[in-house]
């Protein structure tokens, strides 16, 4: 198992990880948690090469996905850098990537009743007036979680909070910092049920944020 505690704060500068096989060729993946080694729960940043493909394979619990580079594939349709996508429990897919390409992957963490097929292409949609100078993207919500991209403008703090039922970041550009520490593009962060932080940026930041999803 690997950082199966939800009970405490974990942080992976990705970039700064190696790159390990998975059981297709040409697929390789940075674990982040994960339940068994192929199987149960699992985060991951996944890299296609070009030409690479995974045989087909069932989501018991679920698939998501936010295209971070390249173009991923599967029968549905071609989906660019910036798609989020969510494959809901009982539903399977065979998916390849022409050109390559990375993603942030999470599997088998969704509730039964999440039975929603999201294919949403975050370039194309309108960002929303948050709170101060925030700007977010609603992605989706089911009972108390909650995913949605944040945009940071230069500066910009924001009031401490807690995190009920936890919050998990991956960095997608700019440097996102709270007083724990300062975390650069291609960080992800886990934080448990319950913390606390007071976050800012000095940079333009964008992040991949969700909340309410952890046990507690």
């Amino acid at each position: 198992m690997l950082n199966m505690d939800f009970d405490q704060r974990v942080v992976i500068r990705t970039s700064e990880q190696e790159w390990l096989p998975s059981p297709a060729s040409g697929v390789a993946r940075k674990p982040l948690a994960r339940e068994d080694a192929e199987r149960g729960h699992a985060t991951s940043v996944v890299r296609y090469e070009p030409g690479a493909s995974f045989s087909r394979h069932e989501h018991p619990l679920g698939e998501e996905i936010l295209v971070l580079e390249g173009v991923f594939s599967d029968e549905t349709g071609d989906y660019p850098a910036g798609t989020y996508l969510r494959n809901p429990p009982g539903s399977g897919h065979s998916p390849f990537s022409k050109s390559g390409c990375t993603l942030l992957v999470k599997l088998h963490q969704f509730s039964e009743q999440d039975s929603s097929v999201v294919r949403l292409d975050t370039n194309s949609i309108p960002w929303l007036p948050g709170i101060g100078g925030l700007k977010v993207m609603p992605l989706h919500e089911i009972e108390h979680e909650h995913v949605a991209l944040v945009k940071w403008p230069a500066n910009e703090k924001f009031q401490p909070h807690r995190h009920f039922g936890g919050e998990e970041i991956f960095v997608l550009s700019g440097e996102f910092c709270d007083e724990h520490g300062r975390y650069p593009e291609g960080t992800w962060i886990r934080s448990p049920h319950l913390s606390q932080h007071h976050p800012f940026v000095d940079q333009e930041t964008v992040i991949w944020v969700k909340t309410g999803h952890l046990p507690f």
